[in-house]
């Protein structure tokens, strides 16, 4: 796994989704993560030491995988970026057909109106 800076991530996603465009898939996985090993995290704990998390962002389609840690700092900017590839790359899905359910209980509705029930007739 290539661990990379935020830019040249978001760079190497994009031409991953690039080539991945015809066929094949990418899969995205974020995690909280502090960067340090468990033992260095109790040790900052006990001396009351303030532990900075981050986002760790992984990236792969089955070949090549790429990493890369996100800060508080540069959140912001890196989900925007990021949001931006995913908006212009996702073309290919396709869109899910839907039942629309009010459409089909307004018509069942007005047939039932339509049809005149046996206790409401008047007999002779």
């Amino acid at each position: 796994m290539v661990r990379l800076q935020p830019d040249p991530f978001l760079n190497e996603l994009t031409n991953m989704f690039e080539r991945t465009t015809e066929k094949g898939s990418v899969w995205v996985t974020l995690k909280h993560s502090s960067d340090k090993s468990k033992v260095k995290i109790n040790k900052m704990k006990t001396a009351g030491e303030k532990i900075e998390y981050k986002c760790l962002v992984r990236a792969t389609d089955g070949k090549k995988t790429i990493s890369t840690m996100v800060g508080q700092k540069d959140h912001s900017r890196f989900q925007s970026s990021y949001a931006t590839i995913l908006k212009t790359r996702m073309t290919a899905l396709k869109k899910r057909e839907r039942k629309d359910r009010r459409k089909t209980a307004d018509s069942d509705k007005k047939q039932d109106l339509k049809k005149p029930s046996s206790a409401a007739k008047p007999s002779n």
